[in-house]
C-alpha cells in the first residue's frame, strides 16, 4: 500500500508481536506479526515499513509479506480494501514515483521493459535506463543547447551589442555537436529493436526437409510433430529462443510445394507471406536429394534477404554440399547439419550472430534506445535541428532561430517527461501490470 493513509489502514488489520507507535518505527524496517479480522488470525506475516520520502513512490508505504496461495492473499487484499484502500490501476506505483519526481519518464518506461524482457541483454538494457544512463545523455544534450541559448537571449534582449555574428558561429558548432549525439542515439535503436522484439526468423523448405526437426533441435524439446510423411505441418508454429542473449522469434512454416489439399494450400500461402516479412530466412534442404524446381523456387524467396541455407541430414549420404554453385549464387551462408542428431546447431547460432552483429551490441559502453516513443522523439528533434541549420544558412534573425532551437528542447523534454501530455502519460502506464 502507498499513500498518506496506508499506515492507518495497516494498523486496523495488523497486530505486531512487539507493538510500537508508527512515529517510533523506522523506515526500511520489518515487523513480525499477524493479519487479523475480528480477532481471528488470517495469516502470520512480515510487514515492511517505508516512510516518506524514502520509498518507491516517495509516499508512506508498507508491504505485507504473507504465505503464498490465492486464498490467503485474496483475503488480505479484501481486508485492505474493506478498511479504506483502493485497488491500484496499472502502473500506479511507478506512475506516482514519476509524478512525485523520484524518477523521470525514461526510467518509468524502463520498469515495464525489465518486466517484459525476453532475454538477459534486454533486461540489462532496461536496467541501464532505470539507473538513469539515457536520462543523463539527454540532460547533457540539453545542457549543450542551453549553454548557447544564454547568448541567444542576450542577442535578443540587447540588440545594441554586436554579438550576432559570434552567436551564429556558436549556434552552428553547438548544432553539429548535438546532431552527432542525437544521431548516435537514433542509430542505437537498430540494436535496441533487436533486443526488444527479437529477430523474426522464418524456417522454410519443402515438406520433409527437416524444418520441424530443426525447430525441435533449437528448442531442445519436441515442440513440432515430426513424421516421415510429407505435409505434417499445416500451420505456423512460433517460439522464442535466446541466441547469445538475443531473442529469436522462430516460425516453423508449412512445407512449400504444389498441393491440391485446400488446408495445406492455406498453410503454404501463409508460409510465403511470413518469408516475405521475416528479418531472417533459414532455408532448409534435404542434402540427400538433388535440388528440384521447387527447391529453386524456395531459393528465389531468399534473394536480397538476410538468409542462411541449411543442408540437412548430413548423417545420411549427402549428395549436395556447400560448394554447390546453385546454392552459392543465392547465399554465402551455407551450413551442414543433422537436425535429428543435433549436429551443426552451434554453427547456425554463430552464423546468426555474425549476420546481425550481435557480438557488437555492447551494453557496457553504450546507451541503447529500445523504446519506439523515445526513438520517434529523437528523430523529431533531429528534424527540428535540420530546420534550425537551414535558418542559419539563410541568415535569418536570431529570434527566429531561437524558436526552432526551443522546439528541439521541447522534444527532448518530452522524452524525459518534463513536457508531456496527460494522455501520453496515461497511455504509457496503462501497459503496466497492476502490481507495478
Amino acid at each position: 500500500m502507498s499513500g498518506d493513509k496506508c499506515f492507518d489502514i495497516l494498523n486496523k488489520i495488523f497486530e505486531p508481536k512487539n507493538p510500537q507507535r508508527i512515529e517510533d518505527i523506522k523506515g526500511y524496517s520489518i515487523k513480525y506479526g499477524n493479519i487479523v479480522e475480528n480477532q481471528n488470525i488470517i495469516d502470520e506475516v512480515l510487514v515492511s515499513y517505508f516512510k516518506s520520502p524514502k520509498s518507491y513512490t516517495t509516499e508512506d508505504m508498507c508491504e505485507i509479506n504473507s504465505h503464498g496461495g490465492n486464498v490467503i492473499v485474496k483475503r488480505i487484499l479484501e481486508l485492505c480494501l474493506k478498511n479504506g484502500a483502493t485497488l491500484a490501476s496499472p502502473g500506479e506505483f511507478t506512475k506516482r514515483a514519476f509524478l512525485n519526481g523520484r524518477i523521470d519518464l525514461l526510467q518509468a518506461e524502463s520498469v515495464i521493459d525489465i518486466i517484459n524482457a525476453k532475454s538477459q541483454k534486454e533486461a540489462d538494457a532496461g536496467m541501464k535506463q532505470l539507473e538513469g544512463f539515457l536520462s543523463q545523455k539527454i540532460k547533457e544534450i540539453k545542457q549543450d543547447i542551453l549553454d548557447v541559448m544564454v547568448n541567444i537571449e542576450v542577442s535578443i534582449d540587447y540588440p545594441e551589442y554586436d554579438v550576432e555574428e559570434v552567436t551564429y558561429n556558436e549556434i552552428s558548432k553547438m548544432l553539429e555537436k548535438v546532431e552527432k549525439k542525437l544521431k548516435t542515439l537514433e542509430k542505437s535503436f537498430d540494436s535496441g529493436k533487436i533486443l526488444k522484439e527479437g529477430i523474426k526468423t522464418a524456417i522454410i523448405g519443402k515438406p520433409n526437409a527437416g524444418k520441424s526437426s530443426l525447430l525441435n533441435a533449437i528448442l531442445k524439446e519436441n515442440r513440432a510433430i515430426v513424421t516421415e510423411y510429407e505435409g505434417t505441418t499445416r500451420d505456423t508454429i512460433e517460439e522464442f529462443v535466446n541466441i547469445n542473449g538475443i531473442p529469436l522469434k522462430l516460425i516453423d512454416t508449412a512445407g512449400i510445394r504444389k498441393s491440391s489439399d485446400e488446408v495445406e494450400k492455406i498453410g503454404i500461402e501463409k508460409s510465403l507471406k511470413i518469408a516475405k516479412e521475416a528479418q531472417l530466412i533459414i532455408a532448409i534442404f534435404d542434402s540427400t536429394k538433388e535440388l528440384s524446381n521447387e527447391d529453386i523456387k524456395i531459393l528465389e524467396l531468399i534473394k536480397d534477404k538476410k538468409s542462411i541455407i541449411i543442408l540437412n541430414k548430413i548423417d545420411l549420404k549427402p549428395i549436395i554440399d556447400e560448394k554447390n554453385p546453385q546454392l552459392k549464387q543465392f547465399s554465402n551462408s551455407i551450413i551442414k547439419i543433422s537436425a535429428l542428431k543435433n549436429i551443426g546447431i552451434e554453427e547456425l547460432y554463430d552464423e546468426i550472430t555474425k549476420l546481425f552483429g550481435l557480438n557488437e551490441i555492447n551494453l557496457d559502453n553504450e546507451v541503447i534506445i529500445t523504446n519506439v516513443r523515445q526513438k520517434d522523439l529523437i528523430t523529431k528533434a533531429i528534424q527540428e535541428l535540420e530546420k534550425t541549420k537551414e535558418t542559419i544558412k539563410n541568415k535569418m534573425s536570431i529570434d527566429i532561430i531561437s524558436i526552432f532551437i526551443k522546439n528541439i528542447l521541447e522534444d527532448l523534454a518530452s522524452i524525459t517527461g518534463e513536457s508531456v501530455s496527460e494522455d501520453i502519460i496515461d497511455e504509457i502506464f496503462s501497459k503496466f501490470c497492476l502490481g507495478k
